[in-house]
């Protein structure tokens, strides 16, 4: 989750927006509790439902907002008004209509005059238009909260998704342990609805017993595709072959291809174990105790030692792919780890060009890179 303040102002206008749309929605509700004035009573919060189902209906919810903020509040006082989950500021049918932005430029006018000082507005939106000037108004005027969700696909999410898990653990007293910790991070994906989905289940599962093992994550989260890839990684790294045989039968089951199945899990754990363990030897880099850690070392070599990495979309060095390498690469010998490869070259090539059992071809390579 991106959560970054746009700007910070005095106006009584305070809006959330993004596209994580359980913070957003939690964040906003905790805003609301905190602006609405406590000695104004019920009458101290005006909230207009702003997720219409047409342009007619939007516009009506906007013109309410107008009358609301127009509006002194009861028996004197202060009061909020809460233009909640608005849809209209989206970049869709309803938000690009003539009649809907005709309405947000009346609204928009009324900023640039000024609230009265008895009245706040809060805005909550998870789909926003930005380059609609009515969010530039909006930026300009109003404290600004933008939540957006993680995107997996960036370099350097699981760090940011790692340190939402152990806050909002950290708020339910669950103590993580650091290989139970990356499992849920990379299970979850950084997406904070699920995040607090499954530590709900874990917390009600721990009872008294405050610490997450992995076993726990395992039994409790559940595989998505990508996990069991990820799982199946896991499990080869720490010589776990039993595992690895089920989890490798178990995708198959699900209906992956066997040369799928190398390329995207069995082959890039081989050659990260084998980076890793090179990059340690060669320049003496300790065993780490987080996959940070070693992004960390890894930022400090000089550019010539680590042009050969593979790189993500952006171009940056999958770091955290390393780190998790790095942590198991002292169980193999660097002989074994390049025979490994070998091995994945010719299992590619047996999957394209023979009539063998493709269950076969991936057992014997998992079983010749972990059997002791």
């Amino acid at each position: 989750m991106a959560k970054t303040k746009i700007k910070e102002t005095t106006a009584n206008i305070h809006a959330v927006v993004g596209s994580d749309e359980s913070e957003v929605k939690r964040v906003a509700a905790e805003l609301a509790a905190k602006l609405t004035p406590s000695a104004a009573g019920e009458f101290g919060l005006e909230m207009i439902d702003a997720c219409a189902d047409n342009v007619d209906q939007a516009v009506a919810r906007i013109r309410s907002a107008i009358e609301a903020l127009q509006t002194l509040p009861f028996f004197g006082g202060a009061k909020l008004v809460w233009f909640k989950n608005a849809n209209c500021l989206a970049d869709s049918v309803i938000g690009r209509s003539a009649a809907v932005q005709g309405a947000l430029e009346e609204l928009a006018e009324l900023f640039e005059a000024g609230l009265g000082n008895d009245v706040t507005l809060l805005i909550s939106a998870t789909e926003t238009d930005k380059r609609r000037s009515f969010y530039k108004t909006l930026t300009k005027r109003a404290e600004v909260q933008v939540i957006d969700r993680l995107d997996s696909s960036r370099a350097g999410w699981e760090e940011e998704a790692t340190e939402i898990v152990r806050r909002k653990a950290k708020a339910r007293k669950l103590q993580f342990d650091e290989d139970a910790l990356d499992l849920f991070v990379l299970l979850t994906g950084g997406d904070t609805r699920q995040i607090e989905n499954e530590l709900e289940k874990i917390d009600l599962y721990c009872g008294h017993e405050r610490r997450v093992t992995v076993e726990q994550v395992r039994e409790l989260v559940p595989l998505s595709r990508a996990g069991v890839i990820f799982e199946l990684g896991n499990a080869m790294a720490a010589c776990d072959l039993e595992r690895a045989l089920m989890l490798v039968k178990r995708l198959l089951d699900q209906g992956e291809t066997a040369i799928g199945i190398l390329l995207v899990a069995i082959l890039p754990t081989v050659r990260n174990l084998l980076l890793a363990k090179d990059l340690m030897e060669r320049h003496r880099l300790a065993r780490p105790h987080a996959p940070f850690s070693f992004i960390s070392a890894l930022n400090r070599l000089p550019a010539e030692a680590t042009e050969h990495l593979p790189r993500k979309k952006d171009g940056s060095i999958n770091g955290y792919a390393l780190g998790l390498a790095a942590q198991q690469a002292h169980r193999f010998e660097t002989k074994k780890l390049i025979a490994g490869l070998e091995a994945c070259l010719e299992a590619n090539v047996r999957l394209v060009s023979s009539q063998l059992d493709h269950e076969l071809i991936l057992t014997e390579i998992v079983v010749k890179l972990l059997a002791c």
